[in-house]
């Protein structure tokens, strides 16, 4: 038996029309993402990413108690790491505060996290980071060891005055930069998705 010719007409447009319900949204999104510059900004992470990663080398640091931190002071945990002078100025005190509010904000997760201050100089601000910072890691890098560290940062030594908070991976890798600005929550935001993708620290 022939079917009307319009009962085939309409047949086929539904085809058709079920067919363009399921592959026009994935053509436009192909389109926006590889043919445009646009992406979505949910996905984007708030740091700056350092692209490779730069392997730290192992360095044996005098901390600010006198002993010495072993090579794994950036191994093992993911670190959240500020680099400054030794007098701890304003700004490097907000970071560190930062860092601490950030770590303490991250709750189930927060012991998969340590913080580190890499200083230059005399430690003229001892006594507020034992006060104030008890969890803090506080190594000098005037040595030769702490020199080459210094030298793996974007910048080299002009990293010290450049203010910025850096995550560093369990194995030790440079993966992250954040300037002075930015916002606890936006670090919390990365460090979250960090973890939650990362079967490693």
């Amino acid at each position: 038996m022939n079917l009307p010719r319009a009962l085939v007409r309409h047949s086929r447009l539904r085809l058709i029309g079920l067919a363009a319900i399921f592959f026009v949204p994935l053509a436009l999104s192909f389109y926006l993402y590889y043919g445009t510059s646009w992406r979505p900004a949910g996905t984007a992470q708030h740091g700056e990413l350092i692209d490779p990663a730069r392997p730290l080398p192992e360095a044996a640091l005098a901390l600010a108690d006198g002993s010495l931190a072993g090579p794994e002071l950036l191994r093992g945990d993911w670190h959240l790491v500020y680099l400054g002078a030794g007098d701890c100025n304003q700004p490097c005190r907000d970071s560190l505060v930062k860092s601490r509010q950030v770590r303490l904000a991250l709750d189930k997760d927060l012991d998969r996290v340590s913080r580190v201050f890499l200083y230059a100089g005399p430690l003229a601000a001892a006594d507020y980071l034992a006060r104030e910072h008890r969890d803090l890691a506080v190594a000098s890098i005037d040595s030769p060891a702490g020199a080459q560290l210094i030298a793996s940062f974007p910048g080299g030594d002009s990293a010290i005055a450049a203010g910025r908070l850096y995550v560093v991976d369990p194995l030790g890798n440079l993966m992250m930069s954040y300037p002075q600005d930015t916002a606890p929550k936006a670090i919390l935001s990365d460090l979250e998705r960090l973890l939650k993708l990362s079967h490693i620290g």
